[in-house]
């Protein structure tokens, strides 16, 4: 086998000869046009830097200084394994203001919902993405709304609360105005000169799918069993001075059920919504978290329990005193006072062993209230002749009676006589007490039916006379504004097991301002997301459970014939 001929020796060195004969790769230039997918380069020294239209820096690409740049060049290339922190954006280039706003869908939005992460279930700096609907925490880098842009392609997200609008994951500021009803839609806002007008002119609105709807008389959405907390609030958002103190007022300060609670009534008010219904999930979480899930959207509870639990916590949420009151505007709206007069009923046998009773000391004390608890006589145990039970009704006045001060009411071992004193509260709320326990059943449902006028009811039989407060043989007229009704629907009919009722509650809510310039008074049904006009005379055919009244100004009441 030959052998290969040995290699000649190099006469000079390789790097030598190249240097000579040809100049070093140079890297191609493109001038004003950035890679979009790499981090941009640190920034040159300020003499050598000038700024371009897009706001990325340029490098100035003279002969002079080419060799020097070259250097440079090979020096970054070596180092190129180093992080390089990214720069965002602070305005978009020019001409490109309005991109990616096309891709916004209203239809898809929700901000119902209470603001939590999608990916980390975090609270804190959320972000809602407006193409989807979704929420994510953060838009820097690394974050799950930054992730979001890059992977899915939606580049459009709105802060939840201070309300701005940002491209990611360029990370500048919108300024378009043709953003702001999204915007309103997050968090109605309003003046108040739209506040008073409220109650003069009722204007239909549409959503976007071009539903009618009035403002302030729409559903509230029944995620599972939260019924019993939209009739609630459906009653407290018509309540004029505490609907007007949710729109006007700062919140921002207070603790989130209040901030909660104002959001909802604004939404419900608002006339430019996405939706011709509201859902109360954000309000229900935090009422949820602080009653200790005693109130919850999956479990029915007492409308009442939960009223006088929820007006008690707003009222210290917003700064009042246990103590003292009138201390928060709760109190100065729905807070009266009434005198208990408490005996003893002692009793013993005389000499002929008969029972005498003695008159014990009469204790007398004044106590607060913001619900009149009305008690219904005994429902009928047997059948009428046609074998149907019969439906009592009793008068709302009869049942007012108790408030007297010469009616006595037995409780185990002692007499009690109520009266009501001046001055009586602008909004007074009734509780007709419909429900007892038993031995053998958890609550028995009394069936009798409340009649009552929905205007002018009088008062003043049942209240103190106190001349330095209120004239006498002046009536104290209240008009209703609010009712809660109950119905028991059978779900189950069985001899063994015994029946099975599931409650259904509604609200009947006045048109405010509707009775004025002779026109007859507009009621509206509300049952969740159904919502109709009703009939002012068939109010008193529901089995009527929360009632709200208004209390009519005395000039108002004396211009008019029926205010006795």
């Amino acid at each position: 086998m030959a052998k290969r001929p040995a290699k000649r020796a190099a006469e000079e060195p390789l790097e030598d000869v190249v240097a000579v004969s040809s100049p070093l790769p140079k890297r191609a230039r493109v001038e004003e046009v950035a890679d979009e997918d790499l981090p941009p380069p640190p920034p040159p020294p300020p003499e050598a830097v000038a700024h371009g239209a897009n706001g990325s820096h340029v490098k100035r690409d003279t002969v002079a200084d080419q060799e020097s740049e070259d250097d440079h060049e090979d020096e970054t290339e070596e180092d190129g394994d180093e992080d390089v922190p990214a720069v965002r954006q602070v305005a978009p280039a020019e001409g490109y203001s309005d991109l990616y706003l096309d891709t916004v869908d209203r239809a898809r939005l929700d901000f119902d919902f209470e603001k939590l992460c999608s990916v980390t279930l975090s609270n804190i700096n959320v972000y809602a993405c407006l193409v989807c609907g979704k929420y994510f925490s953060g838009r820097g880098p690394k974050t799950s709304a930054y992730f979001h842009a890059l992977e899915v392609g939606h580049h459009v997200y709105i802060n939840m609360g201070t309300k701005k609008v940002y491209v990611l994951p360029e990370g500048y500021e919108v300024q378009s105005t043709g953003l702001e009803d999204i915007k309103v839609v997050v968090d109605p806002k309003f003046t108040p000169e739209e506040v008073k007008a409220l109650d003069r002119q009722k204007q239909p609105a549409w959503d976007l799918a071009g539903r009618k709807y009035i403002p302030g008389y729409v559903g509230l959405n029944n995620i599972k069993a939260n019924d019993y907390l939209n009739v609630v609030i459906q009653s407290l958002a018509h309540v004029a001075p505490l609907r007007n103190f949710c729109m006007l007022e700062d919140l921002s300060t207070r603790p989130q059920l209040v901030q909660r609670f104002s959001t909802l009534v604004r939404k419900l008010w608002n006339s430019r919504a996405f939706k011709s219904h509201v859902s109360p999930h954000e309000l229900i979480q935090e009422i949820s978290l602080r009653s200790g899930k005693k109130f919850s959207l999956s479990e029915q509870a007492d409308p009442v329990e939960f009223l006088s639990w929820f007006l008690n916590n707003l009222h210290l949420s917003l700064g009042g005193s246990k103590t003292k009151p009138g201390s928060s505007i709760i109190q100065r709206i729905f807070q009266g006072h009434l005198r208990v007069e408490s005996q003893s009923i002692t009793a013993r046998a005389d000499a002929h062993d008969r029972l005498r009773f003695e008159d014990a000391e009469i204790k007398t004390q004044e106590s607060p209230f913001m619900i009149l608890s009305l008690d219904l006589p005994p429902a009928p145990l047997f059948q009428d002749n046609s074998k149907k039970n019969i439906i009592p009704q009793v008068p709302l006045t009869t049942l007012l009676q108790k408030y007297s001060g010469v009616q006595a009411q037995e409780r185990l071992n002692t007499r009690l006589r109520y009266r009501l004193l001046h001055p009586l509260p602008p909004f007074l709320i009734m509780h007709v007490k419909r429900f007892a326990s038993n031995k053998f059943l958890q609550s028995q449902r009394n069936p009798t039916i409340v009649t009552f006028n929905p205007r002018s009811l009088d008062l003043s039989p049942y209240i103190e006379p106190n001349p330095s407060v209120h004239p006498l043989n002046e009536p104290v007229v209240y008009d209703l504004v609010a009712n809660i009704t109950h119905e028991g629907v059978k779900v189950r009919d069985d001899s063994v097991e015994g029946e099975a009722e599931r409650k259904v509650w509604r609200a009947h809510v006045k048109e405010s301002g509707g009775a004025e310039g002779g026109k007859a008074e507009q009621w509206w049904e509300m049952q969740d997301l159904f919502v109709e006009k009703v009939n002012a005379d068939l109010l008193s055919t529901k089995e009527a459970y929360v009632m709200v009244w208004e209390r009519r100004k005395a000039t108002k009441a004396k211009g008019r014939g029926d205010a006795t």
